[in-house]
C-alpha cells in the first residue's frame, strides 16, 4: 500500500506568520521615510511628476512578500510517501448457519423490537465478519440440505451482501447438521491457512442429510478443522409467526434441540461448545470465539521523505533579491 503525506518538520515556526500582518500595519502607519529633510516642501512642488510614487509603495510590500517563503522553509515541509506492506497469517472460517423453518420462531430482539433467530444471527455475524478484515471467511447456509452462499474471500464487502440474501425457504426443511459441518469442511480441507474452523450456528436437532453429526466431526478432526458449535434460542415453548387469513398471528410451539450432540461435536474437533439464548449472549459468543481464534499481521512499514524547503528557500532568496536589485535601480532613493 502507498500513501502519500505532506507535513511541517518545524510546523511552529509557521506562527511567525502571523507577525507579518502586524509589520505591514506598523510600516503603513509609518510611512516611508523621506529621502530628504526639507522645512518646507513648498519649493519643491511642480519639479516634475511623481512617476515612480506607486511603484515606490509596493517595496515594503515585496519585501515582506519575500518573508514568507523564508519562513516556510525555516518550518521544512516535507512530502513523504509511505509504503506499507501486510503480511497477514490469517485464519480461514466457515460459517454454516441453519435456515430451517424453526429459525423463525421470534424469541429473539434486536434493539427493542421482537425479532427471529435469523435475523438476530444475521445481525452478530455480520459485525463478526467486519472485525476479521484478514481472514478468508466463507458461508454455508442448511436446512434439509446445505447450499453454498459463499465460497472463501477476502472481500467482505461482497460477502456481507450475500449473507443479506440469506432466506428461509430456499431448500427443502430440515436440520442437517452433518452434512453442512461436512460441506463446510471440504471447502477447507485443501487450505494452507494456519488455523481453519467451522463455526456451526443451528437450534435444532439433526433429522436429515446423508451424514451424521458424528461422522462429519471425526472428518474435521483428521482434516485439522475445528468446529465451534452455537446452539441458539430458548428452547421450550417459543413464539412461532404464522400466517392466517393474510395476516401474522403467532402460535405457541414447542422447541427441542440436541445440546449434547453440539457439545460432542465441538469436544471431537478441540473446539468449545456455546448456548445463545438473546441477542446479548449471541454477540458475546461471537467475541468469545474472536479471541479464541485470532489473526497474526505483521506490517512493515517504509517511509521516504523528500525536502521541499529548498524550492520555499530560493523563492524567497528571488523576491529578496528583486527587492534590493529595485532598490538599487528604478525605486533608487535619493542619498
Amino acid at each position: 500500500m502507498k500513501g502519500e503525506t505532506f507535513a511541517f518538520a518545524h510546523p511552529w515556526l509557521l506562527l511567525l506568520l502571523l507577525a507579518l500582518p502586524l509589520l505591514a500595519l506598523l510600516q503603513g502607519a509609518r510611512g516611508a521615510a523621506p529621502a530628504v529633510v526639507f522645512s518646507s516642501l513648498a519649493p519643491l512642488e511642480g519639479l516634475g511628476r511623481p512617476r515612480r510614487a506607486r511603484a515606490g509603495r509596493l517595496r515594503p510590500s515585496l519585501l515582506l512578500l519575500a518573508i514568507v517563503p523564508l519562513i516556510v522553509a525555516l518550518a521544512r515541509p516535507q512530502q513523504g510517501r509511505t509504503l506499507s506492506h501486510v503480511e497477514a497469517s490469517g485464519i480461514d472460517i466457515m460459517l454454516a448457519l441453519d435456515v430451517s423453518k424453526s429459525m423463525l420462531a421470534e424469541d429473539f430482539t434486536i434493539g427493542r423490537s421482537r425479532a427471529n433467530r435469523l435475523e438476530a444471527v444475521k445481525q452478530v455475524t455480520q459485525k463478526f465478519i467486519e472485525g476479521r478484515p484478514n481472514d478468508r471467511i466463507g458461508i454455508t447456509a442448511f436446512a434439509g440440505r446445505p447450499y453454498l452462499v459463499s465460497p472463501l474471500t477476502l472481500d467482505h464487502d461482497w460477502l456481507l451482501q450475500n449473507l443479506e440474501r440469506i432466506r428461509i425457504g430456499l431448500v427443502e426443511d430440515g436440520t442437517a447438521i452433518g452434512s453442512a459441518i461436512a460441506s463446510a469442511s471440504n471447502r477447507l480441507k485443501d487450505r494452507e491457512a494456519k488455523s481453519k474452523i467451522v463455526v456451526l450456528l443451528t437450534d435444532g436437532d439433526s433429522n436429515a442429510g446423508k451424514i451424521t453429526p458424528e461422522t462429519a466431526a471425526e472428518a474435521a478432526k483428521a482434516l485439522s478443522i475445528k468446529v465451534y458449535t452455537i446452539c441458539a434460542g430458548t428452547g421450550g415453548i417459543v413464539p412461532m409467526p404464522i400466517e392466517q387469513f393474510g395476516r401474522k398471528v403467532y402460535r405457541n410451539v414447542q422447541m427441542t434441540v440436541n445440546e449434547e450432540s453440539l457439545k460432542q461435536i465441538a469436544k471431537a474437533t478441540d473446539a468449545q461448545f456455546f448456548r445463545a439464548t438473546d441477542t446479548k449472549s449471541l454477540t458475546q459468543i461471537f467475541e468469545a470465539i474472536d479471541k479464541l481464534e485470532k489473526s497474526t499481521v505483521t506490517l512493515s512499514e517504509y517511509k521516504e521523505v523528500r525536502e521541499l524547503f529548498p524550492w520555499f528557500l530560493g523563492a524567497g532568496a528571488a523576491l529578496l533579491g528583486l527587492h534590493l536589485l529595485l532598490g538599487e535601480t528604478v525605486w533608487r532613493r535619493l542619498p
